[in-house]
């Protein structure tokens, strides 16, 4: 189970993004965090990820308190979350390819032998053709760079998945392919799909109040809240959105 408790976070503390927040994540459960842009969801995901250290709080996983973020966490517990970051431009290496993009855990973790077994598999999978794997960023669509991004994040089959509105910037039909591979990947974990657990935010502008029946974390605008919804919010209400107005 991951954990936040009293978190209070961001990047000056004399004005924190997030005040007070409390999410748990459980085994085998997909949460929505659920707000107006600004209002702190994507640096409580950061926080959730071990990507950005609170100024307050506390961060646990399975019970084990998180004293480490980012470089200084455990390995153990870096390589448990995965993440997909808004804008692969930016998360992603320029000088790599695709292929490398994609292995660049595997070898920063010393599993450098599963790399030629393990990319082309999950690569296919994410819908990256052989041809474009030998490409730069800069040489393919935002689009097929996400898709690599999120191959990169699944590559050490994390057991938590972080995705800060990862379709934001996307075009309906990439939206669902991604959508749809996050949650062919829960489905196809057989017996350890009740282990793995994703985080997605997304933005929705005006939302300033938590609908009936989710949990809400305070933020520092009175009127903005980080709602935070399960199962079927988020991406797979707007994956299924997005199905019918493709006409599938």
């Amino acid at each position: 189970m991951l954990e936040l408790k009293d978190i209070t976070a961001g990047y000056d503390r004399r004005a924190p993004v997030v005040r007070g927040a409390h999410l748990t994540v459980r085994p085998g459960e997909s949460v929505g965090l659920l707000g107006p842009s600004g209002c702190g969801k994507s640096t409580l995901a950061r926080v959730a990820a071990l990507l950005h250290r609170p100024d307050r709080g506390t961060v646990a996983l399975d019970g084990r308190a998180v004293t480490g973020f980012s470089h200084r966490a455990p390995r153990s517990l870096r390589t448990a979350v995965g993440v997909v970051f808004q804008q692969p431009r930016l998360s992603a290496d320029p000088r790599l390819t695709l292929r490398d993009i994609v292995a660049e855990p595997l070898r920063a973790t010393g599993r450098r032998t599963e790399v030629d077994r393990v990319v082309p598999e999950l690569t296919q999978r994410v819908g990256l053709g052989a041809d474009l794997l030998a490409r730069r960023p800069h040489e393919v669509s935002d689009g097929q760079l996400q898709r690599a991004c999120l191959a990169r994040a699944l590559v050490l089959r994390p057991r938590w998945l972080v995705c800060d509105e990862m379709t934001a910037m996307l075009d309906a039909s990439t939206t669902a392919a991604l959508v749809a591979v996050v949650e062919e990947y829960r489905a196809g974990t057989g017996p350890d799909s009740s282990r793995w657990a994703t985080i997605r935010s997304c933005s929705a502008a005006g939302a300033t109040a938590p609908p009936t029946g989710t949990r809400s974390s305070r933020t520092d605008h009175p009127s903005r809240t980080v709602n935070t919804r399960t199962a079927d919010t988020c991406f797979a209400r707007r994956h299924r959105l997005l199905r019918h107005h493709d006409g599938e």
